[in-house]
């Protein structure tokens, strides 16, 4: 005889500031994952706009703003543009490895140094070793850390420079969190490396999506997830293409100096105005 399924229990935060958008408020709706549905509850969750965090499913239920979205990459369909693909030439030597989510303390040092210069005083700024375990290690469904090194010498394996702490779905690899060295300078785009080894191994592996998390509209910080197409995006009717004209106004506009996307134009060094226009 068939065990009953359980159905989740759901629960609602209290308000609290939103990390995303100066002024407003937001509020998270969740419910656990155990037992031996964590997989299969999780997938189905996520289809629907949850992300994971250690035991734990959640997504925004916010009283009076929907600027969070779900977003997804067609892996198969992916085509880099010419700075993707300079980052993925440059990046070229990097070693990948699947390992079992178990956190290492080279993995922790790079944490911190990666949030120190990229999210100083944000929310994970003073996660010390015992919040990074649990974060890596309690994990009810099927996970991995990717890690990415330098080329080492002999036996050695060589400089630890990224990982991603990534889920294994039935459609798809959710990018739960990934990290890098901020401080190396002939490897600029170490963090869009990331998500586009992400890309290809899900297209390899016949793994139609990678999901991205959420995207914010007017959160200069979310603007990367903009950049890769096709892209997917959660709506109240279901999963919706996101249109080529309006994916490519929304790349320009992050890929934009900070001061042209505040509606001020970057002087160049003779203090002509600059014209950026969009690759591809």
């Amino acid at each position: 005889m068939t065990a009953p399924i359980r159905f989740p229990r759901f629960f609602v935060t209290s308000p609290a500031p939103c990390p995303y958008l100066p002024g407003r408020s937001e509020r998270k709706v969740f419910t656990e994952l155990r037992g031996d549905s964590a997989d299969e509850l999780n997938e189905a969750l996520g289809r629907i706009g949850f992300r994971r965090s250690q035991t734990v499913a959640y997504r925004p239920s916010c009283l009076d703003c929907q600027a969070c979205v779900s977003v997804r990459v067609v892996a198969n369909e992916f085509k880099a543009s010419s700075s993707q693909k300079r980052t993925l030439k440059q990046n070229s030597d990097l070693i990948a490895s699947e390992c079992r989510p178990w956190a290492t303390d080279e993995q922790y040092e790079l944490l911190r140094r990666y949030l120190a210069a990229r999210h100083p005083g944000g929310g994970m700024a003073e996660m010390d070793e015992s919040d990074f375990a649990d974060m890596v290690e309690h994990t009810p469904v099927s996970s991995y850390v990717i890690e990415y090194r330098e080329p080492g010498e002999g036996n050695e394996p060589g400089k630890l420079v990224g990982a991603c702490l990534t889920d294994v779905q039935g459609d798809g690899l959710s990018m739960i969190y990934s990290f890098y060295d901020p401080e190396i300078e002939d490897r600029a785009g170490l963090g869009n490396y990331i998500i586009l080894d992400h890309i290809r191994r899900a297209a390899d592996s016949g793994l139609p999506y990678v999901y991205l998390g959420y995207w914010v509209e007017g959160s200069d910080r979310m603007q990367y997830k903009v950049r890769y197409r096709p892209l997917e995006r959660l709506s109240r009717n279901g999963w919706e293409r996101m249109p080529d004209a309006e994916q490519k106004r929304l790349i320009s506009a992050a890929t934009a100096p900070r001061k042209e996307r505040d509606g001020e134009p970057m002087p160049s060094k003779d203090g002509s105005q600059l014209e950026y226009k969009l690759a591809d």
